[in-house]
Parts: structure tokens; sequence; C-alpha cells
């Protein structure tokens, strides 16, 4: 009798244990918009679920299973062709804290104790029609670290895309606010006005600095926006969203480092099981992956992505957090395994130079990036699985997609050192810029990594005035890597000559811009 009652109690213990090791739900058609389901709305099959590592698939009924621990995040992998509920601030709710105990106390508060989990975990969608060509907005490092900087973002960005058309969401590249995690709400608050569903990701300035622990460095962004890592489908893209900030870094337990923990990777790889092959996979991240052999990145970290990668034909990654513009491009010698390098574009910033430099029109810092980049944003235009990039300056026209920079006057017959040099923001060493005057033959310009002569100027305002500026003298230059430079002809007549720019981009598409000189004769000296 007793061997009875024990062996009862021993299955009834772990059948309770059980129970609180998985979570059960649906990812159901939510017809009447109500966020629950109810009796009559049918699950929808084969969409994925994730715990943040392990991914599986709703059956026949739109159930799941997935094991849980005390501290997981459970999200609805959204499938082309549906949308998921968005709360008042578009925020996208694909997703439930499960954090029975909350967050441990930290500065910044996290997630409030979740308490046992409900019986049935459920992720509603609605039919949606989704188009195989569309057009994403990224946002690099908003990163404002007083109230004056969310309302620098707020009028010197999102003003100029608010209400936005034809775009079906956008998406913030880390470093969301800087270090003051009170920001997090004005910050949504500013994007809100965007009037699209915003994703965001997590940067160095936006973790828990008393975290002990790198999976404990989130818990203030998951009680504002939810998992740091997760993934959704638009199209014929499926895009993982991912933390690639170690925090503290494992070398010194001090400052950061750009690497994964094995469980997020653990999570792209159960995910890309299920990803079809002729589909772009987009990777977004704060830090760069960096080059092989450098220091900002875990190298093994990098290498384990590339292989999980390797059987992908269409990729790209993105990331923020220099304050630069750069396109890279892995090959085999980095670790890539296809022959087409994989572009990595490491995004210019809203924040540009962390709002400093000349206050513009509307008492907006200009904030040129340290490379002569203009601060701006980017758009991402998807047709199936090809993409192209635009990068949109703020307050110029779409056209503006080069800065020239050369002397107003020469003199005649006298060779100069002085050159035109062109900016072509989105551009790289691979791409091809030419240069003409006065309609003249086109001649190629020649690449060079160096500081745009154009943003040094803009240092010398600031150093040379007898007078205080308002604002903030912009950082000291870094080398730019989209930088080309050509000879100015002096041996022409006396008088204006025009000089024409011609840059082809990595996608074909050509660009042109215009400048002017004027030629006088030599000063004689007295």
């Amino acid at each position: 009798m007793k061997k009875s009652v024990l062996l009862a109690g021993s299955l009834l213990m772990a059948w309770a244990v059980q129970a609180q090791s998985t979570v059960n739900g649906y990812v159901y058609e939510d017809v009447n918009g109500n966020g629950r389901k109810d009796k009559r709305e049918k699950g929808i099959q084969k969409v994925a679920v994730t715990n943040g590592r392990e991914v599986t698939l709703t059956d026949a009924k739109g159930k799941y299973t997935l094991p849980v621990g005390q501290d997981n995040i459970i999200s609805v992998i959204k499938p082309s062709g549906y949308n998921v509920r968005l709360n008042s601030a578009n925020l996208p709710q694909f997703y439930y804290i499960h954090k029975p105990q909350g967050s441990p106390a930290l500065k910044f508060k996290g997630v409030a104790p979740t308490g046992p989990l409900p019986k049935s975990v459920d992720f509603a969608l609605a039919p949606a029609q989704e188009g195989d060509e569309f057009t994403m907005l990224l946002f690099g490092d908003p990163q404002p670290y007083t109230e004056q900087e969310v309302d620098f973002f707020a009028r010197g960005i999102v003003a100029e895309v608010e209400g936005i058309k034809n775009v079906p969401f956008g998406l913030s590249l880390g470093d969301l606010v800087g270090n003051d995690l009170k920001l997090f709400n004005p910050y949504i608050k500013a994007v809100k006005k965007v009037g699209i569903p915003w994703y965001n990701l997590m940067g160095n300035h936006d973790i828990n600095f008393d975290a002990k622990a790198d999976s404990l460095a989130d818990e203030t962004y998951e009680a504002h926006f939810g998992p740091a890592n997760y993934a959704f489908n638009y199209g014929k893209v499926h895009f993982i969203v991912l933390d690639d900030v170690l925090y503290p870094d494992p070398r010194d337990g001090k400052s950061y480092w750009g690497g994964f923990r094995k469980d997020q990777l653990d999570f792209v790889e159960n995910d890309l099981k299920l990803v079809p092959k002729d589909h772009l996979v987009v990777l977004a991240f704060h830090i760069p992956l960096s080059e092989p052999d450098g220091d900002a990145f875990r190298d093994e970290d990098r290498q384990r992505l590339f292989d999980l990668l390797k059987d992908h034909p269409h990729t790209l990654s993105l990331s923020a957090h220099t304050h630069l513009q750069k396109q890279d491009f892995f090959s085999k010698a980095e670790g890539w395994h296809q022959d087409k390098p994989h572009h990595h574009y490491n995004a210019g910033t809203t924040s540009g130079d962390w709002y400093s430099g000349k206050l513009d029109q509307n008492g907006v810092p200009e904030s040129t990036m340290r490379d002569g980049t203009p601060k701006g944003y980017a758009f991402l235009h998807f047709k199936g699985s090809q993409y192209t990039i635009d990068y949109k300056v703020a307050n110029q026209p779409k056209e503006y997609q080069m800065d020239l920079f050369l002397p107003k006057v020469v003199a005649r017959g006298r060779n100069t050192s002085a050159g035109v040099f062109v900016n072509f923001f989105m551009g790289s060493e691979r791409d091809t810029v030419l240069y003409r005057v006065d309609d003249g033959p086109w001649k190629p310009m020649a690449f060079q990594s160096d500081y745009d002569p154009a943003f040094l100027h803009k240092l010398h305002e600031w150093d040379l005035a007898e007078e205080l500026m308002p604002g903030r003298r912009p950082s000291n230059p870094a080398k730019s890597q989209h930088l080309w430079r050509g000879n100015i002809p002096t041996n022409l007549s006396v008088g204006e000559h025009a000089i024409e720019v011609k840059a082809t981009d990595m996608f074909g598409r050509t660009f042109t811009q215009k400048g002017r000189y004027r030629i006088e004769e030599p000063k004689q000296v007295q």
C-alpha cells in the first residue's frame, strides 16, 4: 500500500515538474481582432515559435509545445502573409515574457514577476497582403543622452518620415538611448510618430551596466521591447535580430565585446533549418562583424555564424555602432563559405556624430559623422531575395548621395596639389567613380582611405572661431572608406569651369553631382 502511494506521489511530482517545464499554446487567426483565441478561431499550422533557443512548428491545429525554464521569452516568428498585433506605441507584440520571479534588482527596473505560466500562451495573427516587393526603414543609433537630444532626434529625423506611406515597418539598430534607460519611453514616444510597426534591437548603450552576467544585461530592454533575439518574415525575406553585445566582457569582466552566447547561435541554427534556401536572410545587430584578427568581435562567434549560413546563398547583415558608414564584404579568406562574398552594411546613424556641430535652421545639430557622412537613415528595398539600399541624408533631397570638395579658384597654368574630392556616402573601394571637366572625357578618380577635407574644414571653423559657437564641437576625424580624389586641371581658359562626378554603386545604379571652380591669371609677386 505504501509503495502504491509513494509511486502515485512520484508520478504526480514528475507530472508537476514536467508541467512547469513546458509551455503550450496556439498560433491562431484572430478574426475579430480582440487578441483572444475564441472557440471559432482556427489555429494556423506550420508557424515557427521559439523559447529563445529551440524552435518548433505548430501542428495542424496551430498548437505548439516548447521547453521553458524560469527566465524565457516565448515568441512567434511572424510568417509572411500575416501581421502581429501592435501596442499603442506601434511596437509589435509577438512575445510572452515568462519570468515568474521577475528581473533581479537593478538600477533601472526590469520585468515585474509574471507568476505561473498561463494554461495556454497563444499568439494572434491577422492575414495581411504582403508582396515580394517592399521597402523597410532603418535607423542607426538614435542614442540620446538627454531629453533635449531625444527632441533633436524627433525633430531632425522622425519629423522627416512622420506618416510615411508604403513602408510596412522600420527597425532601429541599437543604442536606442545613451546609458540612461529612463529615456526608453521618450524614445518610444518619438518613434511612434513615424506611424508604422517598429522593431528594435539592443546596443551597448542600452544594457544594464550593473548586471553580473550577459544573460541579465538586457532586463530593462526586455521590459520595454521584449526579446533581444527574435526573427520574423516578410515576403521572401527572413529577418534575424540579435543582441551581439557581450557584457561584461568575458575576457576581463569589464566593458563589452562584440559576439554571441552559445544559446543565441543555437537559436540561429534551429531557426535557419526552417527557412527556405531561396529566401533572403537578413541579420541585424548592433556591433559590426568586424574583420578576423580584429579585437572588436569574437572571431569564433563570427565563424560559427558564417558556418550556419553556408547553405543560404542570399544573405545580408546590418549593424551601426561606429557612427561611420561602411560596406564590408567577407570572402572565403575571412571564413565565408560561398563564392559570392557576404555583404555587411555598417549603417550611418540618426544621431550622426552624437548631436554635435553647428545648429541648422531648426536649432538641430547638423552632426556630420567623422568620415564625412551626414547624419541620416536608410531605406532597404526588397524584390524577392534581392535588395538595394538607399541612404537618405537628413534635411536634404534624396538625390544628395555624395559631397564634392574642391578649391574655389586656382592659378592658370600653375600646378596645384589641391584636388577635387568626392565623398560617395554609400560607396566602397569596389565602386567606380568618374569625373569630367566642361563636358570633356570621363576620367577615373582614385579611391583613398583618408580624412574627408570637407569634415576637416568644419573642424577648423570651430577651432579658429574667435567666439564660442552654439552647440558642441564635432569629434576628431576618422578615415573615410568612401572617398575619391581627382586632379584639378589648371591649363584651361580663365573663367569658370564645371566639374561633374558620376558614381556607380554596388547595385549598378549611377549618381551624379556637379561643382564649379574658377581659373585666374597668377598674381604677380611684388
